[in-house]
C-alpha cells in the first residue's frame, strides 16, 4: 500500500471557516424542514453554486477549482455537522466525476465537467438494480451493439437525484457471459426516449434528495456516450468510487461531530441532582470515547483523501478509501446513537434534531456500497482474495 502524508493548507483552513459560517447561517436553520418534507433544497444547491463550491475538486483544465479530494472532504464533513441534505448535494454532484475522469473521452470532460462544477448540469449515477447493488458480476441491464448506436434495456433502484440530473451516467453489460469483465459505462443525456424516473421512494433519512427506480426501455445512445472502452466500465467505476468513499466519510465525520456538539451543549445545560449532567462521570467518558472515534475517524478520511489527491488508484488506494468510509460511518453511527442517549427522553423527539442525526447517520452506512462490503475489500487486502469477484 503506497504511503502519503497531508497537512492542511492555510488555503483549506479558509475553506473550512467559510463553510462554516455558510452552515451554521445558511444550512442549519433549513435542516428540519427539508426533513420533514422530503422537499429538494434548490435554495441550497444555488448557495452552493454562487460559492464556488460544486467545483471543489474538479480539474482547473475542466473549470473546476483543482482544490482536490482533500478539500472536499473538508467542506462536506462542515456541512454534514448540522445538514445531511446540504452536504449530499456536494456529494452527488462529485458521483460522476471519478468515472469521467479516469476512463472518459477529452469531449466527454469538457461536456459534462466544466457545466457540473458551475452548476449548469447535474448529473447521478445508476448502478444498483432490484436484483443487487453490490454483485456487479449479477447486473441484469444490457447495452446492445446495433450499428453505430448501443440500446440500453433494464431497470435500476436507488437513484439518488435522478428526478434533477440531466445526465445519467449507468452501467449495463456489454458481455453477458464476462461478468463484472463485462460491464460498460454510458452517459445518457435526458431527456431520452425510453427512459424514465419513477415515484421518490420513501427513505428514512437523506430526505432531500430523492432516489428513485429509473428504467431504461430500449434507449438508444450514441457510440461517444461509452465511458472508456467497452466491457471496462467496471473499473472505471471502480475508480470513481474509490476516490469518492472518503467524501462520504467525511459525511459520517460531520455528522458524528454535530452530533456530539449537540450533546455537549445539551449536557452543560441540563441539571439533575444538583449539577449539570456533564458533571457525571459515566457521561463524561461517553463523551470521551465519543470524540475519540471522530478524531480517528477524521484522520483516516483525511488520509485516504489526500493519498487519492496524490494519484493513488487500484490497490493503493482501495483499502484506505474503503477503511475510511466504513469507519468513519460506523463511528457516525454509534456517535448519532450516544448522543441520543445523553439527550434521554428528549433525544428521539422530533423537535430535537439527534433523532434525525440517528436515521441519516444509518444510511450512510449502506450508500456507495455497504460496510459489509468496505470490509470484504480491506480482507482482500489483507488476506488474498477468495475467488469471488471483486468489489473494489
Amino acid at each position: 500500500m503506497a504511503t502519503r502524508q497531508y497537512a492542511l493548507t492555510d488555503e483549506q483552513e479558509l475553506l473550512r471557516a467559510t463553510c462554516r459560517r455558510m452552515a451554521v447561517e445558511r444550512a442549519a436553520p433549513r435542516a428540519a424542514e427539508i426533513d420533514a418534507t422530503a422537499a429538494y433544497p434548490e435554495d441550497l444547491f444555488q448557495m452552493l453554486r454562487e460559492a464556488g463550491l460544486l467545483g471543489l475538486p474538479i480539474p482547473e483544465a475542466y473549470g473546476g477549482a483543482g482544490a482536490g479530494w482533500l478539500s472536499g472532504c473538508i467542506a462536506v464533513e462542515e456541512f454534514a455537522r448540522v445538514c445531511y441534505n446540504t452536504a449530499y448535494l456536494l456529494v452527488i454532484t462529485w458521483g460522476p466525476l471519478g468515472a469521467i475522469l479516469a476512463a472518459g473521452s477529452e469531449e466527454q470532460k469538457q461536456r459534462y465537467l466544466g457545466p457540473l462544477a458551475r452548476g449548469d448540469l447535474r448529473g447521478c449515477i445508476a448502478v444498483t438494480e432490484p436484483s443487487g447493488g453490490s454483485d456487479v458480476a449479477g447486473m441484469q441491464t444490457r447495452a446492445e451493439r446495433d450499428g453505430d448506436d448501443y440500446v440500453i434495456t433494464g431497470r435500476k433502484c436507488f437513484i439518488t437525484h435522478a428526478p434533477q440530473a440531466d445526465f445519467v451516467l449507468v452501467f449495463a453489460k456489454t458481455d453477458p457471459t464476462r461478468g463484472a469483465r463485462g460491464v460498460s459505462g454510458f452517459i445518457v443525456e435526458k431527456p431520452a426516449a425510453g427512459l424514465a424516473v419513477g415515484r421518490p421512494e420513501r427513505k428514512m433519512g437523506g430526505r432531500g434528495l430523492p432516489s428513485c427506480e429509473v428504467s431504461f426501455d430500449g434507449v438508444r445512445v450514441p457510440r461517444r456516450a461509452l465511458v472508456g472502452r467497452e466491457h471496462e466500465g467496471f473499473m472505471a467505476g471502480m475508480v470513481g468510487f474509490n476516490r469518492l468513499r472518503p467524501v462520504i466519510g467525511a459525511r459520517g465525520v460531520g455528522l458524528a461531530q454535530g452530533a456530539l456538539d449537540y450533546a455537549v451543549a445539551y449536557a452543560k445545560e441540563r441539571t439533575a441532582f444538583g449539577q449539570p449532567i456533564a458533571q457525571f462521570q459515566g457521561l463524561r467518558w461517553m463523551v470521551a470515547d465519543m470524540a475519540m472515534q471522530i478524531e480517528a475517524a477524521r484522520h483516516l478520511v483525511y488520509r485516504a483523501a489526500a493519498l487519492a489527491d496524490a494519484g493513488a488508484a487500484g490497490r493503493d488506494l482501495a483499502p484506505l478509501a474503503s477503511m475510511a468510509k466504513c469507519f468513519a460511518t460506523d463511528v457516525a453511527m454509534k456517535v448519532a446513537v450516544d448522543a441520543c442517549q445523553i439527550l434521554g427522553g428528549y433525544g428521539v423527539l422530533q423537535d430535537f434534531p439527534l433523532e434525525r442525526f440517528l436515521r441519516d447517520a444509518k444510511l450512510l452506512q449502506i450508500v456507495e456500497g455497504t460496510n459489509q462490503i468496505q470490509r470484504n475489500i480491506i480482507a482482500d487486502a489483507v488476506i488474498g482474495r477468495t475467488g469471488r469477484p471483486a468489489a473494489g
